[in-house]
């Protein structure tokens, strides 16, 4: 039974302790409700009953993300709070309501005034400086010296919105201990003195600005030209791809060419009964190299009519837009193509020579129509089709089509370099 007791008597102390505690709290510590003029939303804060407002303040004030003089706290009696008053001496209580008014568009209060340093207001006014710009100046510098008031006054000389006076109150706690007792003729060479300190600082910073201006677009000038240097030198070495892979196709087909022309001289040879040449002198005969003339000679006439007619196309219609050119190179190849992998489509070996496309990229150059013809195409009597024949589907005169229809849509100097073209 007593250790019962005494457990109750244990927690009827815990519980009078922390009443004390609270209490004690309650009596040192205040909670206070702020409201914005512009927004609805309530901030509670919560501060020792003597310490100044002026804490409580700028903490509001980061919470919105200005500086806190932007605002003038209001008590709901219309009583003002000054950053030096406690919430002892205002006799605030627990859970006080506290009003924070902004700026209006004129410039002012609606119902608040000023706090400015009477000794500086003077002295600007010495300065030649009207009193509403001269307080307007010392509020938003924070009374803290007399250049930084001028030097916001220069920077916002054309502001015609600080023309109007605004209530100005007068705080003993701000003011100058010992204002300076300067005569007109000192206060305003005073004055000149910071005007001018206050402009030459201005253009020293406008001039490391457009200092700072020119740089960047120097740096983007030369960025600019090395990013076209680089796709010209691309642009160069594609070329120069493309041509040297003409040329390989070249060599193959002439080493093609003088296989064939080997293998037929032997096989007369044979026929005739005449001694045949060894293999090796057969292939040391196979590379060696052809005059220009020979390598004509030897060439199949159907593959040189072909590369000669594409070449006539191009010659021809260089005035053409080159994508035009292209896109009658693209159809030719993609209609060669097709009849050679799909020879048993029917679709593939007529064309109708009608067809709007066919006609707006083939079939209005006469090039294109020979072309077509030398590839085995035949158009016969007053038909609209133009058909390959199953005789005249030669698969290796397709291949030999298709292969100089490549060359002249990767070569972007097809025909235009040749020997030909020259002499015109």
């Amino acid at each position: 039974m007593s250790t019962k007791q005494g457990r109750e008597s244990g927690s009827t102390s815990v519980k009078k302790e922390e009443k004390k505690v609270k209490s004690e709290s309650a009596s040192t510590h205040v909670t206070l409700r702020f409201k914005g003029q512009d927004e609805e939303e309530v901030r509670v804060f919560r501060m020792r009953r003597n310490v100044e407002m002026r804490k409580v303040m700028k903490r509001y004030g980061e919470t919105r993300g200005v500086k806190w003089t932007t605002f003038v706290f209001i008590l709901k009696d219309g009583t003002r709070i000054r950053e030096s008053h406690t919430p002892d001496e205002l006799e605030l209580k627990d859970g006080a309501k506290i009003d924070a008014m902004l700026h209006h568009e004129g410039g002012g209060y609606e119902s608040d005034v000023l706090e400015v340093n009477r000794g500086l207001l003077k002295e600007l006014e010495d300065m030649g400086f009207s009193m509403a710009r001269a307080a307007w100046g010392l509020h938003h510098s924070g009374n803290s010296s007399l250049e930084a008031a001028v030097n916001w006054i220069v920077d916002h000389e054309n502001d015609s919105q600080f023309e109007k006076m605004p209530v100005v109150e007068f705080n003993i706690e701000i003011e100058s201990p010992s204002p300076r007792e300067d005569t007109a003729e000192t206060a305003q060479a005073r004055a000149n003195e910071l005007k001018e300190r206050a402009r030459k600082l201005r253009e020293e910073e406008e001039t490391k600005r457009e200092r700072e201006r020119e740089k960047e677009r120097i740096r983007a000038g030369k960025e600019m030209m090395e990013t076209r240097r680089i796709a010209e030198e691309n642009e160069r070495k594609r070329n120069i791809a493309l041509r040297k892979a003409e040329k390989e196709e070249e060599k193959k087909a002439r080493e093609k060419v003088m296989m064939k022309v080997n293998a037929d001289k032997a096989e007369r040879k044979s026929r005739l009964g005449l001694p045949t040449v060894a293999e090796s002198t057969s292939t040391s005969t196979l590379v060696a190299p052809l005059d220009t003339k020979l390598q004509k000679m030897l060439m199949p006439s159907k593959s040189k009519e072909m590369r000669e007619c594409l070449r006539s196309l191009r010659r021809n219609h260089k005035e053409e837009d080159p994508r035009t050119m292209r896109r009658a190179f693209d159809t030719l190849l993609m209609i060669v193509r097709n009849a050679a992998k799909t020879p048993d489509e029917e679709k593939y070996r007529r064309i109708r020579v009608t067809n709007r496309l066919f006609q707006e990229r083939v079939g209005r150059f006469k090039e294109g129509l020979e072309f077509m013809e030398l590839c085995g195409f035949k158009r016969e009597g007053g038909s609209e089709f133009l058909s390959l024949a199953n005789d005249e589907g030669d698969m290796s005169r397709l291949r030999d089509a298709a292969f100089q229809l490549q060359s002249a849509v990767t070569n972007p100097f097809f025909g235009l370099l040749s020997k030909e073209a020259a002499e015109e």
